[in-house]
């Protein structure tokens, strides 16, 4: 079972929190969160990105980025920009999107959790990208963001938080510069907080990755050297644990995650889509954007028009996990066999783009000559996620995108 606990976060005011949170690290380039931190000298893109700190084009891992990352955090400190809770708490953090709200549950996960398989994944990580997290937090000695769980949903604590949200008002209450709300509430009340721990260690079997598996994995690794450094370890030091939001299932939904092509293999269009019907039923071509409407059902941008595909019933097995997604029917009948795009993580001619900036992104990436051909795709649902997790299955690579992202600062976990 799921362990999960309350834990002393090191927060803003909140007065700066607005000037405080930002974007996660991983979803900006360096020019991006230069324009972002501008004016707001308590941004934790100073901390998060402390690149943009120096010369236009400086490597984000070396030495002397780490270094002001680590000034700039015992800086905001002292100046009172974050501010150490006395008590352990567990927090909660809602968003709202086009009128929607989903309220999650931060707490400390358990390092061992993740060994074990109670925090079961559905990505592979990068080696690169989570030794960069792992510098980080050997610097910080902190968990500076985090990570987005989801967990099959608990009668009993929805009512804890439902109660919670409709009799207190929130810490932090803001709408950040793309329009989503975010909403903070600290769970004081020390009978709730162990309720809520015993709800998890008795009713949460197995919690997910939804978003965040390298700083997952990062903070695994990290324990393990935290723990080899501590000849009195007893695993309950903080270094044990990392910090995570906890949504229930259903209260998440994933947007489609798209494909753009820069070239159709050297094959004409007309050859192009006489290879595709043999295992799509293509549909009347239109001008208009033609959306997805349910699972094996695709649409296609090219030569300035939209095309309906349907996957045959050859092209999928929905008793296997990875079988029934629709990423590996485009990936076996028209992106391998087709296109000849074999490896989706190293080949350079294919991009992917989230569906939160909508189908015609794809549209105008084609239209301007840099792709030749996209792919829209049904999006996958939390089932089908927690089913490749629970049976211990990885999906392809871009498969999940999850909306809104998290806002760094507004919590922090430091280890030590």
């Amino acid at each position: 079972m799921a362990i999960i606990k309350p834990f002393k976060g090191l927060r803003p005011p909140k007065k700066r929190i607005e000037e405080v949170a930002s974007l996660p690290y991983d979803v900006m380039n360096a020019e991006e969160a230069t324009k972002m931190a501008k004016g707001k000298d308590g941004s934790l893109l100073h901390i998060t990105r402390a690149e943009i700190e120096f010369e236009p084009g400086t490597d984000p891992h070396e030495e002397k980025v780490y270094l002001k990352a680590k000034e700039n955090f015992d800086k905001f400190q002292k100046q009172g920009i974050l501010v150490q809770d006395n008590n352990a708490h567990y927090y909660i953090y809602a968003q709202t999107m086009n009128g929607k709200t989903q309220y999650g549950i931060v707490g400390a996960a358990a390092c061992q959790d993740y060994i074990d398989g109670i925090i079961k994944k559905h990505e592979l990580t990068r080696p690169d990208k989570e030794e960069d997290r792992k510098v980080l937090t050997r610097y910080l000695k902190a968990n500076i963001e985090p990570v987005f769980f989801t967990y099959r949903a608990v009668p009993e604590i929805d009512a804890i938080v439902e109660n919670i949200v409709n009799t207190k008002e929130p810490e932090y209450d803001f709408t950040a510069e793309d329009g989503f709300g975010h909403h903070f509430w600290v769970i004081e009340d020390t009978e709730t907080n162990t309720t809520l721990e015993k709800l998890f260690k008795e009713k949460v079997p197995y919690t997910y990755v939804a978003d965040g598996h390298h700083r997952t994995a990062a903070a695994a690794g990290m324990r393990e050297e935290f723990k080899k450094a501590n000849p009195n370890h007893t695993g309950n030091e903080p270094y044990n644990y990392f910090m995570a939001v906890h949504f229930p299932d259903n209260q998440l939904q994933i947007i489609d995650y798209n494909r753009v092509v820069k070239d159709l293999n050297g094959l004409s269009t007309q050859d192009f889509l006489k290879k595709i019907e043999e295992n799509f039923i293509i549909s009347e071509a239109s001008e208009a954007i033609i959306k997805p409407a349910k699972l094996h059902d695709f649409s296609m941008y090219l030569n300035g028009k939209w095309y309906g595909l349907t996957a045959k019933p050859n092209t999928f097995n929905d008793n296997n996990p990875i079988d029934s997604l629709d990423v590996s029917v485009l990936s076996k009948f028209i992106l391998e066999p087709v296109l000849n795009i074999k490896d989706l993580r190293t080949d350079t001619r294919i991009e992917f783009i989230g569906g939160i900036r909508g189908l015609g992104e794809l549209s105008k990436r084609v239209d301007k000559g840099e792709m030749a051909v996209a792919f829209a795709l049904f999006p996958v649902s939390m089932k089908q996620l927690m089913n490749i997790a629970d049976t211990n299955n990885i999906m392809p690579p871009k498969v999940t995108w999850f909306e809104p992202k998290l806002r760094s600062g507004l919590v922090i976990n430091k280890l030590d």
